[in-house]
């Protein structure tokens, strides 16, 4: 890498010098514990760095000295001290092991921070489109103890899998916490998710306990999810009991099922059941590998593949990023619009850690409180940063965008907006004339765009309080994380701005410590490494400014579909189409657009239809209906269309990739492995009609 902030040459996300795209600086970054941590650094090893990109260049190359600084300058607490911090500072895949010796707990971490906290003030603070709830410390530690306790009782072991089917609310996080608690592995779906979509990950992982809401509220409305939940625990004969909380009071708690082998329980039935329950709180030594997390990430084949994140990578990633990269301290207020599956609920949850009240929301961002009754509203969210007080906001990019659309000024519509510092925004990559807009909406805030992913289950592209943020570009790549572009041979192309695959290659802590069931090491190897061999291949496509420093997102670059930041797999779509209309769909193609006029990626999905059957409206109402039901309203493609033909390889693999290039307005040059290249002339026509 060169020297320039992350080291590259390109072109700037807009037209213009870096000046003229400049929209903010820290305007005391002295002040910054990022500056802090760099003095650390300058002091120990005799440096004199006076910018982020100086530290950053070091960090890479120093793997071992960067993560032992950000263990002891960000807190980690642990029963028993490491002896190494990496195991191998240079080799990827197989991972190496991180801070072995060392002995700890996720969820100690997460209820007793290093930084100092008053018990008596708001470790989170709960909101709903109709009810607000505050939790402090003390009564946090003191609801997962009793969590624990149902547990305990039920002779949870660690390493088994405890399943939720959960809002983003306090007893989702209570149980989460409870369950790392005792070493156990925590996963989560969204209660919006239909059954099949459910049942493709959690048969996988064989949960022992499952978690679930009776009902939830959104947009003004209750849906039930006992119904869905009724089917799911048929499905799986590995749970030993179903715990039913009661987030809608009005619908009730019942499940009308006396053949299951899962015992149901009330919530509160749950944490009563321990005839001898512990007083104190116990919290499991461990390992800093030792798992915490089941994330899902579906590939373009197969059933969803099951992640598995460790316990010190996602913690150690997650306070470099909130203390560091963010800035955030004891008593800031960190929210982040998400629900339980994303993984950034992971990283919002694990603010704990640093001290920071986390704040929780569960609802529309177009609903608001008045009179108890949930409204619409489009100044929701920004009502609620001033009404909780909220020092740093999260969102999609496709919220903000819609923000944008609508010409939302919430500082002309009488909000102070006086805490915000900072807002964040993933999923996808956030426009240029957002960045723009955010600037004129919110004010002189620290806009950071950010990237990474479930894969990581944190950051590649992080914020940066010493670094300007500039139109269009994610400011920094993170501490530790040694980020380029290369080209389609494996040549480091980041210094020349051309576009390539964003690459990682040197060890990080947060690379997953593996990928569930008995072929996991080889979903692992195929995930990331075939492309590259021994460099991790994340699947973004990317470029760098020479200018300025800065990462632009270009999107994705394998066949994963991510509308409105919501990942996901081909491979889900074709399943449903498969079990619902094999007498009509022959074959299918599904691909994410997103082209230099876009705002969002759209998913587009190309039916071959069987020969006789004929494509019309009503079958594509058919489709649209049985994905939302049996997915996720997320799921459903924006456009279906017929097809003449699906270009595969020799060996009869759906192209995918070559046809997300053409719907994105590349320029393909196809491959002799193109079996019937022909066909992409009219997938180029396709293109052309839609322009």
């Amino acid at each position: 890498m060169a020297t320039s902030t992350n080291g590259v040459n390109g072109t700037n996300g807009t037209n213009g010098s870096s000046s003229d795209n400049l929209l903010w600086r820290h305007p005391s970054p002295k002040d910054t514990q990022m500056w802090d941590f760099m003095q650390r650094v300058n002091q120990r090893y005799k440096k004199n760095f006076g910018t982020y990109d100086e530290l950053y260049q070091w960090s890479v190359k120093n793997v071992e000295q960067v993560w032992g600084e950000i263990w002891e300058h960000c807190g980690i607490r642990a029963s028993e001290p490491f002896k190494t911090v990496v195991t191998d500072n240079q080799r990827i895949f197989p991972r190496p092991a991180w801070f072995e010796g060392a002995k700890m707990n996720f969820a100690e971490n997460l209820l007793s921070p290093t930084q100092t906290v008053d018990e008596c003030s708001p470790a989170i603070i709960a909101a709903t489109e109709t009810t607000r709830e505050t939790v402090s410390w003390k009564e946090l530690r003191e609801r997962v103890r009793q969590c624990q306790s149902g547990m305990l009782a039920m002779k949870l072991q660690a390493g088994d899998r405890v399943a939720g089917y959960v809002a983003n609310h306090p007893n989702a996080l209570v149980a989460m916490l409870a369950a790392t608690s005792l070493g156990a592995i925590w996963t989560a779906v969204s209660p919006d998710t239909g059954v099949t979509a459910v049942l493709d990950r959690m048969v996988q992982i064989e949960p022992t306990l499952l978690f679930t809401d009776n009902a939830v509220m959104y947009n003004g409305k209750t849906h039930p999810v006992l119904p869905k939940v009724k089917e799911i625990i048929a499905s799986l004969p590995s749970l030993k009991g179903t715990i039913i909380f009661e987030t809608v009071p009005s619908v009730g708690t019942n499940i009308d099922d006396p053949h299951s082998a899962a015992k149901i329980f009330t919530y509160g039935s749950f944490t009563g059941m321990n005839p001898t329950p512990p007083e104190e709180l116990t919290f499991e030594q461990l390992d800093p590998d030792h798992p915490v997390y089941i994330l899902y990430s579906s590939g373009t084949t197969g059933a969803p593949k099951c992640i598995v994140h460790g316990a010190i990578g996602t913690l150690i990633q997650h306070k470099k990023e909130h203390i560091l990269q963010c800035d955030i301290r004891p008593g800031d207020r960190l929210f982040y619009f998400t629900t339980c599956t994303w993984m950034m609920w992971h990283w919002l949850v694990s603010g704990l850690a640093s001290g920071t009240t986390i704040v929780l929301y569960d609802g529309s961002p177009f609903q608001y409180i008045s009179n108890g009754k949930s409204v619409k509203d489009d100044l929701a969210m920004p009502k609620l940063i001033d009404e909780m007080g909220i020092t740093h906001f999260g969102t999609s990019a496709k919220y903000l965008s819609v923000l944008e659309q609508k010409s939302i000024l919430p500082k002309e519509q009488g909000l102070t907006l006086n805490t915000l510092r900072g807002i964040y925004s993933t999923g996808s990559p956030l426009a240029p004339s957002t960045f723009q807009y955010i600037y004129k909406a919110f004010g002189q805030i620290n806009l950071g765009s950010i990237t990474g992913g479930t894969d990581i289950v944190s950051l590649f592209g992080a914020p940066c309080p010493l670094h300007p943020v500039y139109i269009g570009e994610i400011q920094v790549l993170g501490l530790g994380m040694a980020v380029q572009a290369w080209d389609y041979t494996g040549k480091d192309i980041s210094q020349t701005g051309e576009p390539g695959d964003l690459v990682c290659v040197k060890p990080f802590p947060c690379q997953p410590v593996k990928f569930w069931g008995p072929t996991g090491e080889a979903k692992y190897r195929s995930s990331y490494f075939e492309q590259f061999e021994g460099v991790w291949h994340h699947g973004d496509f990317i470029r760098f400014n020479p200018e300025t420093g800065g990462l632009i997102m270009l999107g994705r670059s394998d066949g994963i579909l991510k509308p409105s930041g919501v990942r996901f797999g081909s491979a889900e779509i074709y399943n449903i189409l498969l079990e619902h209309f094999p007498d009509q769909v022959e074959d299918a193609l599904c691909i994410g657009r997103r082209r230099e006029q876009d705002s969002d990626e759209t998913v587009v999905l190309f039916l071959k239809m069987k020969e006789g059957v004929a494509f019309g409206d009503k079958l594509v109402g058919d489709i649209k209906g049985v994905v939302r039901k049996e997915l996720s309203a997320r799921h459903v493609p924006g456009i279906v269309d017929e097809c003449p033909e699906i270009p595969v390889t020799t060996n009869g693999k759906k192209i995918e990739g070559a046809v997300k290039q053409i719907l994105c307005g590349m320029n393909v040059k196809t491959s002799a492995s193109v079996a019937n290249a022909g066909c992409l002339d009219w997938y180029r026509g396709w293109a052309d009609s839609q322009a």
